[in-house]
């Protein structure tokens, strides 16, 4: 069984495994021990409430059960920009008109940019290489999803990701080639090292202030604006199907793009509903297809978990749960728990709540429509 949980102190061995075998370019997660473990160490704070909350952490696991090992990570960094600038390029345009000379020349520039600022993120997203497939990588990213809206008020309305771009298997990025190191005179694996170790906005103050003309820049560095690197494109393809979309920034340093998407609009969030767990004896046949299964979250703050289950265990206002599931869970029979599909395969099979409806909810509403039209009659 597969299960996603808060990162704890044990896990630094195999995050830091996973950090290496990640290569260069993932800026949130460089394999050096000592930042890994201060960010386990800034996440436990934040499960814990004992950080300020715009300064708050959540750091995932995706823990093997059976092995009890960490296998993949993903988090949500709840604002950015606030202790320190955070910096993006905006794609834009600028226009140079003469009427007399008759000419219009349009031109796509970057413009620096302080656009994100005070806005959620969503980041460290890896998985082991032996755990891709079969609704993992679903998994490890949409769990966020779920605990964005059990606790919104901890979070902006809009949230954001800014995906890795694209470099070369010695870690060489063309934007950086063409833009960065003109200012700089260190590697782009260096730069995006000291990104990582929180230095991004030491290095972005330095960048020119001006609008950068991308007609200046080389073939090889404007045809890489605004793409991912292949690794991160699976990753990519499954915001896009939550709703994510590019909102015209870019990284600053090897130009991968930002998607952004307000939380109500979120694929995973409108379609998630409330149920009771009821935990049964029966056997149940947990290894089905990825598009046959639905998560589930125990709904709590401090110990979140989330692992799936088959659809078919989801009826009108409760869930059946075997006794493993319900242990890996810690809840009990009678306790509320938050479903969304695991994939996007049409309607569900029920009838689907609100996030924030439950079915007592429901009734109750019925019978208020009910006296409301006898009182008219």
């Amino acid at each position: 069984m597969l299960m996603i949980r808060p990162l704890q102190e044990h896990d630094l061995d195999d995050l830091y495994a996973m950090a290496q075998s990640a290569g260069k370019g993932l800026t949130t997660l460089p394999a050096d021990r000592e930042l890994l473990e201060k960010k386990i160490e800034h996440a436990r704070e934040t499960f814990n409430q004992r950080c300020a909350p715009e300064a708050a952490l959540y750091l995932f696991a995706l823990e093997d059960v059976e092995k009890k090992k960490a296998v993949g990570i993903s988090g949500i960094q709840a604002r950015v920009g606030l202790d320190e600038v955070f910096y993006n390029y905006r794609l834009s345009v600028t226009v140079n008109a003469s009427k007399e000379l008759g000419v219009h020349v349009r031109t796509p520039t970057l413009h620096l940019s302080n656009d994100m600022t005070d806005t959620s993120e969503i980041c460290s997203l890896l998985l082991s290489d032996e755990y891709k497939g079969g609704g993992n990588g679903l998994l490890l990213s949409r769990c966020r999803f779920m605990y964005l809206d059990e606790f919104r008020k901890h979070f902006s309305e809009k949230v954001f990701a800014e995906m890795r771009g694209v470099s070369d298997q010695e870690g060489r990025s063309p934007l950086w080639d063409a833009l960065g190191s003109k200012f700089f005179d260190m590697e782009f694996s260096k730069a995006d090292l000291l990104s990582g170790l929180g230095n991004k906005s030491f290095i972005a103050e330095l960048m020119p202030k001006y609008p950068i003309y991308l007609p200046m820049l080389p073939d090889s560095a404007r045809s890489v604006i605004g793409r991912v690197h292949e690794n991160t494109a699976p990753a990519l393809s499954m915001l896009q199907a939550e709703g994510f979309n590019f909102n015209g920034l870019v990284d600053i340093f090897d130009g991968g793009p930002v998607v952004d998407a307000f939380v109500h609009n979120i694929r995973t969030v409108r379609e998630s509903v409330n149920r009771h767990a009821m935990v049964t004896r029966k056997p149940v046949n947990l290894d089905v297809p990825a598009g046959e299964k639905v998560m589930v979250s125990n709904r709590s703050f401090r110990d979140f978990r989330v692992t799936t289950l088959p659809v078919t265990c989801v009826g009108p206002d409760t869930v059946k749960l075997p006794p493993s599931v319900a242990e890996a869970l810690q809840i009990e029979s009678g306790d509320s728990v938050r479903l969304a599909p695991l994939k996007d395969t049409g309607p569900w099979p029920t009838h689907p709540l609100r996030g924030h409806e439950n079915a007592d909810e429901r009734v109750l509403d019925r019978m208020r429509e009910y006296h409301s039209r006898s009182t008219r009659e």
